[in-house]
């Protein structure tokens, strides 16, 4: 329970840092308003089901590439201003790593729920239909990005974040899909062993 103060106090302090003079406030707000979100559902449902502590760390990580993201938007964030220049890129693409995680926390969390809940009885589809989830939430995701920017003009480009490439959805989508595979690939193992030693007596 001490962990979970902890990460919940370093998700307030990170909040509050990233609302303070970022570079457009409208652009902050949408970008932090998903781990806003993430917070009152995981609160809302924390006495039905609680995560394990490696899981709520890692979802504690996406949300600060979302603050880091919200407080300079995708398109500025100065150590990704700095890979652009020192290897010619086209484009800052912090918001590649944004995607990855996009897929990589919702893996973790689809998993831990499919496990603990014995959702899937054939082990065989087990890590292709979390990959499949992870790909449709990256896609709603997209969804939701292309109708803010209809809806609000020149207000929504620094949340779309394109920059001018046009393959930026498809891209994005890519590397959420590769984010899901690399969690289930590298930290499958780890992931066992956390929920097992946390959840043993249950």
């Amino acid at each position: 329970m001490k962990k979970l103060q902890l990460y919940t106090l370093l998700f307030f302090v990170g909040l509050v840092v990233s609302g303070i003079y970022p570079k457009e406030y409208f652009t902050w707000f949408l970008e932090v308003l998903p781990a806003v979100i993430g917070l009152a559902i995981l609160a809302f449902t924390f006495k039905r089901f609680q995560f394990s502590n490696f899981t709520y760390f890692f979802i504690l990580i996406h949300c600060y590439i979302l603050f880091l993201g919200g407080h300079y938007t995708y398109a500025e964030v100065p150590p990704f201003e700095w890979i652009k220049e020192t290897f010619h890129q086209t484009r800052n693409n912090y918001d590649k790593v944004g995607h990855f995680a996009q897929g990589f926390v919702p893996a973790m969390i689809v998993r831990e729920l499919f496990i603990r809940k014995n959702v899937i009885s054939n082990k065989s589809f087990f890590n292709f239909i979390i990959v499949a989830v992870c790909l449709a939430i990256s896609a709603a995701y997209e969804w939701l990005e292309w109708g803010v920017s209809l809806s609000t003009g020149e207000g929504g480009d620094a949340f779309l974040g394109t920059q001018g490439y046009v393959w930026d959805t498809q891209s994005d989508m890519l590397y959420a899909t590769i984010g899901a595979i690399c969690m289930l690939i590298f930290f499958s193992k780890k992931h066992d062993k956390a929920i097992q030693e946390q959840f043993q007596t249950q």
